[in-house]
């Protein structure tokens, strides 16, 4: 049976950054910006509003109903790291590097 990824954990980290934690113990902070188009997703735009994700079904859903599918996710958690930050999701860190990361935001 193919493995079939869900989120068990997700907590806001920064702007539309969520840190997310997998069944089978992947973690990675996934960049969120570059899916909220559309009318769906329009609310999420706002930073308050972005921050009232909650975990349904295995995936990070908000209260109008949007989400991104947990496969989409889980492949964004495992996406190789670009220059342009803000288009691609982070790549899966360990504690540490995440620790030293937040460090330098100050």
């Amino acid at each position: 049976m193919a493995f079939l990824p869900h989120v068990v954990r997700a907590t806001h980290d920064s702007e539309f950054r969520i840190n997310l934690t997998f069944n089978g113990g992947t973690e990675a902070i996934v960049d969120f910006e570059s899916w909220l188009d559309g009318p769906i997703f329009e609310p999420l735009r706002r930073p308050a509003y972005f921050q009232k994700f909650f975990i349904d079904g295995g995936t990070v859903v908000w209260p109008n109903g949007a989400d991104i599918a947990p496969e989409t996710l889980y492949e964004a958690a495992h996406a190789p790291t670009r220059s342009n930050k803000r288009l691609q999701p982070t790549a899966c860190v360990s504690a540490s590097e995440r620790s030293k990361v937040r460090a330098r935001r100050g």
